[in-house]
């Protein structure tokens, strides 16, 4: 399931609910009656721009190209008491995870998690009151009636942030694509140089009793992303919605572990000092290249109170504890 281009985690749109349709000002006429009283129906509300959770979508690229939505006006009310037709709301449904803002302000109005889950992005202006409304004792026969709201228009953002219970964190490099593409169905595309993955990939990890966990590589982040350098800002958000955090150092690093790994976690406490309350775990890649002696001496230098395990996905080594180790901390984490 390699994202490639096709992978759109960010749209602005301009959404234009509907007008409410104007009241109507009828008075009741029939062949035995000339001069009757106000029976005018009141208009339909406009059109709502909605959004709506959809579990099978990943991407908002059926979003990229629609820059406008606009939602239908309401239909003007009619005699007898006849309510105009409500306008033609506009559905967008986007991936679970999404959230919208205002364009302007940077407001967050809502989050959408749910499959089938709707929110009003843009509310519909409401129809008018027809003259029934305005009858009384004194004044009989109103010939007037309300208008219609008009709509709204606004420009709102739409971003996605991925809904993972593991988000893989590590520089480029760290071997993040090679281990979902070992325990997972995911293809991500891998290469053996920094940013290859231009886009998170996803991949379900079949664990024991086919029980399942979904798991997420994060473009690698580098020193000084949160400041918006490198591919900063836009792939660490994905990291904010992961459940537990691996971290993944490779066993060739120029730096010690411990270093690696507190960079990491500077750079992730820089741009939300909250990630630093998620649950972690670090796995040590690349440790084939190691023999045991090597190994035991690495143990010793280790950060402390994060479990670790070392893994090689290319030699399929550790593999199984690593999945033990995750399945643990998701499921403390869950209850």
């Amino acid at each position: 399931m390699s994202q490639g281009s096709n992978f759109v985690d960010y749209v602005k749109i301009c959404c234009r609910s509907g007008k409410g349709g104007a009241g109507s000002a009828h008075l009741h006429r029939d062949k035995h009656t000339a001069k009757g009283g106000p029976d005018g129906g009141d208009g339909g509300r406009g059109g709502h721009v909605i959004v709506k959770g959809n579990a099978q979508l990943w991407t908002m690229l059926h979003l990229k190209y629609r820059k406008h939505i606009i939602a239908g006006d309401g239909d003007s009310g009619g005699s007898a008491l006849s309510t105009g037709k409500t306008g033609r709301d506009e559905i967008l449904e986007v991936p679970l995870g999404t959230i919208a803002r205002d364009a302007e302000t940077g407001e967050v109005i809502f989050e959408i998690t749910k499959d089938g889950e709707t929110k009003i992005l843009t509310s519909g202006g409401r129809g008018g009151l027809g003259n029934w409304h305005f009858k009384s004792s004194t004044h009989q026969t109103p010939r007037y009636a309300q208008p219609g709201e008009p709509g709204q228009e606004h420009w709102n953002i739409l971003e996605l942030k991925l809904l993972a219970d593991v988000g893989l964190v590590g520089f480029p490099n760290a071997g993040k694509s090679t281990l979902l593409s070992v325990v997972s169905a995911a293809k991500p595309e891998i290469a053996d140089y920094a940013f290859t993955t231009l886009v998170p990939n996803l991949g379900i990890v079949a664990y024991r009793n086919n029980r399942s966990f979904v798991m997420a590589d994060i473009p690698g982040i580098i020193e000084g992303a949160s400041k918006g350098k490198g591919l900063g800002f836009r792939f660490l958000r994905h990291i904010e919605r992961n459940s537990v955090l691996l971290f993944m150092i490779p066993a060739d690093t120029n730096r010690s572990i411990k270093q690696e790994y507190e960079i990491l976690l500077h750079e992730l406490k820089e741009y939300n000092p909250e990630l630093a309350h998620k649950p972690r775990v670090l796995a040590i890649t690349k440790s084939d290249l190691l023999d045991d002696e090597l190994q035991q001496e690495m143990k010793a230098e280790l950060p402390e109170g994060i479990p670790a395990v070392f893994i090689s996905a290319v030699a399929q080594q550790g593999i199984d504890p690593l999945k033990d180790l995750l399945w643990k901390e998701i499921n403390i984490n869950i209850q």
